[in-house]
């Protein structure tokens, strides 16, 4: 009984305080006041944070401020606080403002609080506080450890108990991409986020970091990590030790087959196309040896990889030249032809001495080097007698000599001179010239 009358009396605590000031102002002191408002504002607060609320009035005319809780019991009455909950504390009291905290908020104070104060008719302003839960670490998932290249792959992401529903984005290095997200809502009233990104994987993927990246107003920077492993088929490449140049006849060649793959090939082998391997040639490891050249090795030698994946290959095309001659050309090719001369010699270009299919056809540089020679001779002997024949053309004529014209009838050649036509009056003018 006596518990329960200290508690009628606790709760009629705030109407004897009232009616205690308006017996000692008076009863003209309960008209409004023009001018008088009151305001207040919207919380947000993560949950076990500390809220702060404040009732502020402009004008105040000593009115009383009050505020209470979503179930309309009194938190504080002025400065003093009836509701039994040490969490609430009051921060501030003027004439102007009521502000109390709230310390360790869980989602049972959330609700709308009412700042009230006394004039006639009473105002009020109402501040909502919403409690912000932040999800938990989010777990990311990858069903299986080892993607082979060109397959797909799912990566899981999910955001637990979070309030309100969280947002989850993916990054694959610097490649935002996109996502499924599926929520769902507890018997709590939280939120569960999935999300679900399908890839499909190639060899550029290995050692890439794929992140998923968790938002919410109650968190920062909340992401989980995974780095792609992707297997995929050796990449296979042949390297010329030796020689730097062309391949002639009576030299070696050395080749290396390089080979990188995941997982490491397990074998790398030698062969030729269409043909056996010479009986000379020494194979050691990723190593070809060819000793003492000749043309019957000439083919396609290809070196093949293979892992767990698959299987790869590249292949190098041999031509074996002819060896090296010192026979010296004429002086008169150097003189003629010495562009000619300079091709006979070995080029210093590495290139321009790679065997492989492709990249130029085999020349035998003596013979061809002669054979131009006396082509270009022949060639200007011809053009030497096109010209002179040309020449001789335009100057060819027939040439008449004027014979004494009576040589018949006289008795001797003075006779014929003297009686022939024009005689040597006109000598001068019949002159010829022969050339």
């Amino acid at each position: 009984m006596a518990m329960a009358a200290s508690g009628s009396l606790l709760s009629a605590l705030p109407l004897l305080l009232l009616s205690a000031l308006l017996l000692r102002k008076g009863a003209a002191q309960i008209l409004p006041v023009q001018g008088q408002n009151l305001v207040t504002d919207d919380i947000f607060v993560v949950e076990g944070e500390m809220a702060t609320i404040s009732c502020r009035v402009r004008n105040n005319d000593d009115s009383v401020i009050q505020l209470l809780n979503p179930n309309r019991q009194t938190i504080y009455f002025r400065d003093v606080r009836p509701l039994k909950d040490g969490r609430f504390q009051l921060v501030n009291f003027s004439d102007n403002e009521l502000r109390v905290s709230l310390s360790n908020v869980s989602l049972s104070d959330e609700g709308r609080y009412v700042c009230q104060l006394y004039t006639d008719p009473p105002q009020e302003a109402y501040a909502n506080i919403t409690v912000l839960v932040p999800p938990g670490t989010p777990i990311l998932d990858q069903p299986e450890d080892m993607v082979s290249e060109g397959n797909e792959t799912e990566l899981t992401c999910t955001a637990m108990g979070s309030k309100p529903a969280a947002s989850i984005r993916w990054l694959k290095g610097d490649e935002e991409l996109q996502g499924e997200s599926v929520m769902e809502q507890t018997y709590d009233h939280m939120f569960t986020v999935t999300s679900r990104l399908s890839l499909t994987v190639t060899r550029e993927d290995d050692g890439v970091p794929v992140i998923c990246i968790v938002d919410h107003p109650a968190v920062k920077d909340l992401q989980a990590q995974i780095v792609l492993e992707v297997q995929y088929k050796p990449e296979v490449k042949i390297i010329v030790e030796f020689p730097e140049g062309l391949t002639r006849e009576g030299e070696n060649l050395e080749l290396t087959c390089r080979a990188k793959g995941k997982p490491e090939p397990q074998q790398i082998n030698w062969v030729k196309l269409d043909d056996d391997v010479p009986p000379n040639a020494v194979i050691t490891g990723t190593d070809l040896l060819i000793e003492n050249l000749n043309k019957s090795y000439n083919g396609t030698y290809r070196c093949v990889a293979a892992n767990s994946v698959g299987e790869s290959y590249d292949d190098y095309i041999l031509y074996v030249y002819d060896a090296l001659t010192t026979t010296s050309l004429p002086t008169t090719t150097s003189t003629i032809l010495p562009e000619i001369v300079q091709e006979a010699t070995p080029s210093s270009d590495p290139a321009a001495h790679d065997s492989r299919a492709g990249e130029g056809v085999p020349q035998k540089m003596d013979h061809a080097v002669v054979g131009g020679v006396v082509a270009v001779v022949v060639f200007a002997m011809l053009c030497l007698l096109i010209v002179l024949g040309r020449y001789f053309a335009r100057h060819k004529g027939t040439y008449f000599t004027h014979e004494a014209k009576g040589a018949d009838d006289a008795a001797d050649a003075d006779t014929a001179i003297i009686n022939a036509e024009g005689g040597h009056n006109n000598s001068d003018e019949k002159k010829e010239y022969y050339i």
